[in-house]
């Protein structure tokens, strides 16, 4: 790999990890809309964004070809399906959640989600942990336990981000699709109820009759916005190595964290400083583990050939 592409993936990732970070900043100004009307706008604006997008770059029989593979495969459309409905909860839960002034609560999910991911491939596709990620696992449940025992209030908002999208990323791991296709065709699987949903709210209007300019744009817009970071982010593992997006990820959580406490204002308590180092120590010992493991890997690798 050559530092040009290197650089180039790095400065990818870069972008797709802060247009995440400021991403409720955008759910903010809509906050006047209910989440569930900005959720079935975003999925109907992101598939047409997709598609358009997919047609600008001369891939549309591509992706036709890719749609009837996955229609004539029944385990890979239960999938597909199964993923489609994981993000779409994802997407409902962080909009209301930025909404409510959660904003730490949505920040927390995304710290714990890594985490949930490696846990969610422990039970499920029986993958084994190291000692020190073990530990790393248990110090998290204690900053949970922690923050949950203080406030009296279980912090189902963190828990079912994380938990949505880990089973997102599970199960986009079974089934082999581009990063461009993928949300095309999650969001076509989804785009029917939501059209339905908005046509049974608001009329054959969709809702825009109710709203103001401003506000019909911004949702009109909610397509791109959902995909230009994911584009951003498929071009970038291109390029650079899966140990540095995993360094890149936590960038997000933590501007998220920034904005809820200096810009909306949210009280970061010596509760929330406690369980959120737990977490931190935590992610920095199974970041550790994990990029000795994959030394090793590659060491072992490069010995076999």
């Amino acid at each position: 790999m050559n530092e040009r592409n290197l650089k180039k993936g790095v400065l990818y990732g870069l972008g797709a990890y802060i247009l995440w970070g400021v991403l409720p900043v955008y759910w903010k100004i809509l906050e006047n809309t209910k989440a569930d009307v900005v959720l079935a706008h975003r999925i109907v604006w992101s598939f047409v964004f997709m598609i358009v997008f997919i047609m600008l770059s001369k891939k549309l029989k591509v992706f036709l070809l890719e749609c009837r593979r996955i229609l004539h495969n029944k385990k890979a459309l239960l999938i597909i399906t199964g993923a489609s409905v994981a993000i779409s909860m994802n997407w409902l839960i962080f909009i209301w959640a930025v909404q409510n002034e959660q904003m730490l609560e949505v920040s927390l999910g995304y710290y714990i989600n890594p985490l949930m991911s490696v846990l969610l491939g422990v039970l499920i596709l029986k993958e084994r942990l190291s000692k020190a990620q073990t530990f790393s696992f248990i110090l998290a449940a204690i900053g949970v336990l922690y923050l949950t025992s203080n406030y009296g209030v279980f912090p189902w908002v963190s828990l079912s981000l994380a938990i949505t999208f880990a089973l997102y990323g599970l199960l986009k791991k079974l089934v082999t699709i581009s990063s461009m296709f993928s949300l095309a065709i999650e969001t076509s699987i989804m785009m029917p109820i939501a059209l339905i949903y908005l046509f049974t709210m608001s009329g054959s209007h969709l809702g825009f009759a109710n709203e103001s300019i401003g506000t019909n744009l911004l949702l009109l817009a909610s397509g791109a916005i959902t995909a230009i970071p994911l584009l951003l982010f498929g071009s970038s593992v291109q390029f650079i190595p899966l140990t540095t997006v995993g360094f890149l990820q936590y960038l997000a959580p933590t501007i998220m964290l920034f904005m809820g406490i200096f810009i909306y204002g949210e009280t970061f308590t010596t509760t929330h400083l406690l369980a959120f180092t737990l977490i931190w120590i935590s992610l920095i010992i199974y970041m550790i583990t994990s990029v000795k493991g994959m030394r090793k890997e590659e060491i072992q690798r490069q010995k076999a050939n």
